[in-house]
């Protein structure tokens, strides 16, 4: 049997330890693969023909007013709806704490008559605030990137083509704020989206929100130009279109998710290192060198032209690009073997950066669309926590002992130990961090660290086995039952294949943009530029396809299967002055 024919269960052996790859920094180094969800859409969006219209655009000169987008698919339809307002610049902020945005906009499923239009003008624009309809999927805000978005209407309004070295700073003309789904305020449950055949994978409906925005951002800007200057105006090029993302600003909302749901981080985990498994298993051929040198030498340019204001992250990039010219030449001179790749992985993981070494993981994944592509499906998983009552007490501390050891050997007693608590704020129901001690709100703390959870119940569990060794789980609960959500917990992630994040969240030295970066990589953002220690901002869908690829009987399957590290188009031969 061949490597390409060998069954998932098989890879097992291949797959890295959970002790390596659920290490914390190890996961803020991660970078999206061609199985990240923004990069699945497009792909899913092609095989099956799925279309995009715009059924509505009534906006002024200035570009406010509504749009409706018409999104058919072969199971179904659906609508993006926009609402575009004046925003004076003081109300303009990506804090969550906003209340108003330039842009609010709302992922509909089946029709959008009059009725239902009035009743999304009224509430979408109010976000948190507004009643919104159960039949909404999405709702979502965005602001403008101001001087990214005057550059691109005054050049396009002269009948010139925008710098696109603004482009090379920040990448898009929207950057949405928050995207929320899966039931939140009011909106339809993400039960009601599994159901479906569109929908089914996590995040699916919010890349296909966020991707429509994109292609309203340049019409809106190609509006306000014809606008302007009617006679003198000029299309957006294609090249640049392409490369027009959606930024996103996002903060310590995100980090509860990853610890939240167990079961769907270990299944998104083990899907890429199944994906990784499968590449380095190849026997390559000198195609695939070539193919590798290629994705190689792009991402050092991408790397190369991408301005980040985050000094931190400039560095880790910096690195990243000297190591990769290491690896180009390491491609360049060394003869192919059956286990060249194995060795690359082997050797990228012990000398050099764990930026570079994820790097190194994802372009091999990009290597073998056919293998990896089938894992798409592994992408999602259900949630259960299961107890098992009558498991004996001394298998569950064996348990704890052997996944959870990392959260038993720490001391939490110890004042950096114990530095962080988190909590949620009352205004925003947003999750925060406070210093222990020093800050308030420690009385409503989120039990979000695992570890010391887990090292209670341990203590407890001990216990119990000194006065019974015979004692079952049941017995433990029946006297601690304030232990029963951790010891479900225990042993389910027990039963998976990467288990937990390997992490104190309360310890001095964690790092919470690691919990960010990590599920961003897996949603498929690219462009990570942290903003002090608990937000960053991300693009979305830059290098992806233009929404008219899609119809066109020359757009190659590459338009919507490669735009991995995009690269910036050349620069017009004539620029615009007020660009």
């Amino acid at each position: 049997m061949t490597a390409n024919a060998l069954p998932l269960a098989e890879l097992a052996p291949s797959l890295r330890p959970a002790s390596t790859v659920m290490e914390l920094e190890r996961l803020g180094s991660f970078s999206p693969t061609r199985l990240s969800f923004a990069r699945r859409l497009t792909r899913l969006m092609s095989d099956q023909g799925w279309r995009v219209s715009r059924s509505r655009f009534d906006l002024d000169d200035e570009g406010h007013g509504e749009a409706i987008y018409r999104l058919d698919t072969p199971a179904g339809h659906y609508h993006i709806v926009v609402f575009s307002q004046h925003l004076e610049d003081a109300q303009r902020t990506d804090r969550v704490i906003a209340e108003a945005w330039d842009v609010t906009f709302g992922l509909v499923e089946g029709e959008v008559d009059e009725a239902l239009m009035s009743s999304l003008a009224a509430n979408v624009p109010l976000q948190e605030a507004g009643r919104q309809h159960p039949r909404l999927l999405v709702i979502s805000r965005a602001n403008k990137s101001v001087r990214n978005f005057q550059a691109f209407v005054a050049a396009l309004a002269s009948g010139e083509q925008p710098n696109v070295a603004y482009l090379r700073e920040s990448g898009y003309l929207y950057r949405t704020t928050a995207v929320y789904g899966n039931g939140k305020f009011g909106i339809a449950d993400y039960d009601r989206l599994r159901q479906g055949a569109d929908f089914q994978h996590p995040f699916s409906a919010q890349m296909a929100a966020i991707y429509v925005l994109r292609e309203f951002s340049v019409e809106q800007v190609e509006h306000m130009a014809r606008c302007r200057e009617p006679q003198q105006m000029v299309p957006l090029a294609a090249p640049i279109r392409r490369y027009l993302g959606i930024g996103n600003s996002t903060g310590l909302g995100m980090a509860p998710f990853l610890i939240n749901h167990p079961q769907l981080i270990s299944q998104w985990v083990l899907a890429r290192e199944r994906a990784l498994a499968l590449a380095v298993s190849q026997s390559p051929d000198e195609a695939s060198r070539t193919r590798l040198l290629a994705l190689c030498r792009r991402a050092l340019a991408y790397l190369s032209e991408t301005a980040i204001e985050d000094a931190t992250q400039t560095a880790r990039n910096q690195v990243a690009r000297e190591e990769l010219q290491q690896i180009d030449a390491w491609l360049e001179q060394l003869p192919l073997e059956d286990n060249s790749w194995a060795q690359l992985s082997e050797w990228a993981l012990t000398h050099l950066s764990l930026e570079t070494q994820e790097l190194v993981n994802t372009l091999l994944i990009e290597l073998y669309p056919a293998q990896v592509d089938a894992l798409d499906d592994a992408m999602s998983v259900y949630e259960k926590l299961d107890l098992s009552p009558d498991m004996p007490l001394v298998q569950l501390k064996q348990i704890i002992e052997t996944h959870f050891d990392w959260a038993i050997q720490e001391d939490y007693s110890d004042h950096e130990a114990r530095y962080w608590f988190w909590y949620q704020s009352a205004e925003k129901e947003e999750p925060r961090l406070g210093v222990r001690g020093q800050e308030a709100g420690e009385e409503k703390e989120l039990s979000l660290a695992v570890g010391p959870r887990v090292q209670r119940v341990y203590e407890a569990l001990c216990a119990a086995l000194e006065a019974g060794p015979r004692s079952r789980t049941i017995d433990l609960l029946m006297a601690h039952p304030e232990h029963m959500s951790i010891v479900r917990r225990i042993q389910t992630m027990a039963n998976t294949e990467y288990g937990e994040i390997r992490a104190n969240l309360w310890h001095r030295d964690m790092k919470p943009m690691h919990l960010l970066r990590a599920k961003l990589s897996f949603l498929g953002a690219h462009r990570f530029d942290p903003r002090g220690d608990r937000w960053v901002r991300v693009a979305f869908f830059q290098g992806a396809p233009m929404l008219s690829d899609f119809a066109s009987a020359e757009a190659s399957k590459e338009a919507f299967d490669d735009w991995s590290f995009p690269l910036a188009p050349e620069a017009p031969e004539q620029a615009s002055s007020a660009a």
